[in-house]
């Protein structure tokens, strides 16, 4: 992992960007050029406020109170009063990974330049991420428009010296907060308050977060689906090339190579090639088909996450008078738009559709599990639940009931984007329920990623019974791997264990790492 500083630009943040600020604690730089950008941005909001005319969010109430017209003397105390009216959040407090991506990536939205905020502003944010201040944000409340103004509220309270932050693990006041890291809190002056809380932070923020995992989790079961099929003495023709070629998904392509490269040199696949069996069971044998189209809704996800990176989802929009028609409102300098850029259906969607997927992942997963452990169905070479002496001891029994909870879970999610329910008056009518989403996702990749790891562990434990014949190229380094951290099951003991040491090696990418060297490639 670099030390390198990320670079917020406003324009090439991605999801493995956010992760790396969000996880692994690196720091930020903000370029000249995005500077500029945000000092342009805030003349513009000057020159409106200089000009007296009515505009949203500057000199207005907020929502159905938008007809409320604020007097100058009060912008400052508006803004204020907004960051605290708004900081509604309820529930659990976000985890500090989950609060690091959405500094950083509400800091980005900034630096586009359109929201009008100070350079001051930016560089309190900046100042929060690369010192440790990780403002105390409640994860319920957001309806995913007009963005995700309740938790975004929660970090704002921080910026001007309110609300709570820990600081190297320690729950302070926020001004405490800030002054432990030498950092000064922000005065909101006007416009302020709501660049700071109007856009889809927390959704694309967890929605990077997902993105990573989720990348994580469909690598981690193409190598288990290769184990498992070497462990049952399945074949790998379901993954020809020519299979492939006369259905051409991207998605299934790329899982169909990730099996053969793994398998690639497999004396367990060349000693059974030309067995009896006519066919496999679905999971093994359509492992490429579902793998695959899990694989497309994830790169789906992707490719809206990176673009809701690099976007301005603030309302009102702040323009130069030259970038907008002769309806806007504003001065000859600036022109204020309103819109719908912090409406998070975009991802909402999106996020929904990695959900299902990815409960599908798990699905297959668990059943691929069952072909190793269940002695109705298993090859002859594997004892019951993969223990010497079954009765006496139980083997891997109940992981499979803790898998089957977990894909179980899976599957009762709900689609929050399917949702929407009326607030502030009516005025905001219809809402994409964004924040849901992605936290059902986040909830759906970290059951997926240990579903996975336990059919790693299983077949790890299945190769075991197979003597005088080695895996495959990549199977091999990731058994190797995986012993290195969970070793043989010889007698009963406490699985959890096993689990969480494989769920470590899949977040830590231990595992990946291994494979990809001995492949001399990456994975798709």
């Amino acid at each position: 992992m670099t030390d390198e500083p990320v670079v917020v630009d406003g324009e090439s943040l991605t999801p493995d960007a956010v992760e790396r600020v969000a996880r692994h604690g690196a720091t930020v730089r903000i370029p000249e050029e995005a500077r500029e950008r945000v000092r342009e941005s805030r003349e513009r909001i000057v020159d409106i406020v200089e000009s007296g005319q009515a505009v949203y969010g500057v000199n207005t109430g907020f929502g159905e109170l938008v007809q409320e017209r604020i007097p100058e003397d009060d912008i400052e105390t508006l803004q204020q009063n907004l960051v605290r009216s708004h900081a509604a959040g309820t529930g659990r407090k976000l985890d500090q990974d989950e609060v690091r991506a959405m500094l950083v990536t509400r800091l980005n939205a900034l630096v586009k330049g359109y929201s009008g905020v100070r350079e001051r502003i930016v560089d309190v944010l900046a100042g929060m991420i690369n010192e440790g201040v990780h403002p105390v944000v409640k994860a319920k409340g957001s309806l995913g428009a007009s963005g995700d103004l309740a938790p975004l509220a929660h970090l704002a309270l921080v910026v001007t010296g309110e609300g709570e932050a820990t600081v190297e693990g320690e729950r302070l006041p926020g001004g405490k907060a800030l002054k432990r890291k030498n950092l000064e809190p922000a005065t909101l002056h006007a416009k302020e308050g709501l660049g700071l809380i109007n856009g889809t932070q927390l959704t694309v923020g967890l929605a990077s977060l997902v993105v990573c995992d989720a990348e994580r989790a469909m690598r981690a079961a193409d190598i288990a689906g290769a184990m498992t099929t070497e462990a049952t003495m399945s074949t790998t023709a379901s993954s020809h090339p020519s299979i492939q070629r006369v259905r051409p998904h991207q998605g299934q392509t790329e899982s169909a190579e990730n099996v053969r490269r793994l398998t690639q040199n497999s004396e367990i696949v060349e000693s059974h090639r030309n067995c009896d069996r006519v066919q496999d069971a679905y999971s093994l044998r359509c492992l490429p088909q579902v793998h695959g189209a899990v694989r497309d809704s994830i790169q789906h996800l992707r490719e809206a996450v990176e673009t809701e990176l690099n976007s301005a989802t603030d309302n009102p929009l702040v323009f130069p008078a030259d970038d907008a028609d002769d309806r806007a409102s504003g001065t000859e300098r600036a022109a204020v738009l309103s819109g719908g850029n912090f409406h998070g259906q975009p991802l909402a969607l999106r996020l929904d559709y990695v959900t299902s997927g990815l409960a599908e992942l798990a699905s297959i997963s668990e059943r691929r599990m069952d072909r190793m452990l269940n002695p109705n169905v298993q090859e002859e070479h594997l004892p019951p639940f993969l223990t010497e002496g079954s009765g006496l001891r139980s083997g891997y029994m109940i992981a499979q009931y803790t898998a089957a909870d977990l894909v179980s879970t899976n599957r009762s999610q709900g689609r929050p984007s399917m949702d929407s329910i009326p607030v502030s008056g009516n005025q905001e009518d219809h809402v994409s329920m964004s924040a849901q989403s992605a936290h059902i996702a986040s909830e759906t990749v970290n059951s997926t990623l240990r579903v996975v790891g336990i059919e790693l562990a299983c077949a790890a434990q299945a190769l075991d019974f197979i003597e005088d014949c080695c895996p495959g190229l990549g199977t091999h380094a990731a058994y190797h791997t995986i012993r290195e951290h969970v070793p043989h099951l010889n007698e009963d003991r406490p699985i959890h264990r096993d689990i969480t040491s494989m769920l470590a090696i899949l977040r830590s990418d231990t595992l990946f790492d291994a494979v990809e060297t001995a492949l001399d490639e990456p994975l798709s």
